[in-house]
């Protein structure tokens, strides 16, 4: 016989990690599927990176390593990383990236649960304003890519820069869908001319639309799971639609509909995996409804007018500054006192 009280107990820290890196398999099999295996090379660089980071700032502070490494929050960090950086992208970069997340977005704070920002997306901002031109070189899909690299030839590139003597970059890399529409909106074409060139298919970019599905099912695994609640992604995804529906329905030629913003860039990523953080994020469910939306609106805004072609790191760090107003104002009112 049971007794009350009839409490069960909550997922320990690398239960749920280790949750989150299985929602993200999913997103990387569709991503090698679609793009190659240089995203793989990414993943090793970008956790090794941490992993050996982290144990050194640990050491350094004298603060136990197993537990910390087990908990596999170095790993999620890493992941995130690399999953938004270029898989073309030189090894040196990822690894620059990845040390900045880990050593001063993490650890100089504190280590886990004391971080203010996203470790992943202050790596991501930092090597998006350090090095512009090689945070642009992403892989063609292969539907439509002039030529196809092996494991070993994307090895040879990222480590080396060097490529067969037959295939040239162009061959192998395009710009973003997201990229393309600023471009070319830019240069005076409508929408629907846009929309049309062999790199978009049935919802956002050829290719990528299969990678931001997979992330999507990652993340209903997580709601599932009860890993992260509905608040965030439901707040996040509803206020891009909705901002990308209202311009597109008074401009449909110069505005983006709700469908390629969700289904392009980094935006299924966010609302499952990156806005969830719950360290970084607001605790009440009013603010993260709050903070979610707003950083859906920014997302969309920086993407339509802004100098990026994406936006997701910049409108989630900066969402991040303002969590502890949001969670004093929404806070809920203790029982037995006035409002």
């Amino acid at each position: 016989m049971n007794y009350p009280p009839y409490l069960s107990g909550s997922a320990s820290v690398s239960v749920i990690m280790l949750k989150v890196l299985l929602a993200l398999v999913p997103g990387i099999i569709a991503y090698v599927w679609m793009f190659g295996p240089g995203v793989l090379i990414g993943l090793m660089l970008a956790s090794i990176t941490a992993l050996a980071s982290e144990a050194l700032l640990l050491k350094l502070r004298n603060r136990p390593i197993a537990p910390f490494l087990m908990d596999g929050s170095a790993l999620v960090t890493a992941w995130l990383l690399a999953l938004a950086l270029p898989p073309l992208a030189p090894w040196w970069l990822v690894v620059v990236g990845t040390l900045f997340a880990i050593v001063v977005a993490k650890q100089l704070y504190g280590g886990l649960g004391y971080n203010p920002f996203n470790p992943a997306m202050i790596g991501y901002a930092v090597l998006l304003i350090s090095f512009p031109l090689l945070m642009t070189q992403w892989p063609a899909p292969l539907a439509i890519a002039g030529a196809k690299l092996s494991f070993i030839e994307h090895w040879h590139f990222i480590f080396g820069r060097a490529l067969p003597d037959n295939i040239a970059i162009d061959a192998i890399s395009s710009a973003t869908p997201l990229d393309t529409i600023k471009t070319q909106l830019r240069l005076h074409h409508g929408m629907a001319e846009i929309t049309a060139a062999p790199m978009f298919g049935t919802l956002g970019g050829k290719g990528s639309e299969i990678v931001v599905g997979a992330y999507l099912l990652g993340g209903l695994y997580l709601l599932q799971q009860r890993i992260i609640s509905w608040h965030v992604p439901a707040a996040f995804l509803g206020s891009l639609a909705l901002m990308a529906a209202l311009f597109h329905g008074v401009d449909a030629d110069h505005y983006a509909g709700a469908g390629l913003h969700l289904f392009s860039g980094a935006a299924m990523l966010c609302a499952f995996f990156i806005a969830t953080d719950p360290v970084s994020g607001p605790t009440t469910p009013k603010g993260k409804l709050i903070f979610a939306a707003g950083i859906g609106v920014l997302t969309w805004a920086i993407r339509t007018w802004g100098g990026y072609p994406d936006g997701v790191a910049f409108a989630v760090l900066f969402k991040n500054i303002c969590v502890p107003l949001i969670d004093a104002w929404t806070q809920p009112r203790v029982f037995g006192h006035p409002k």
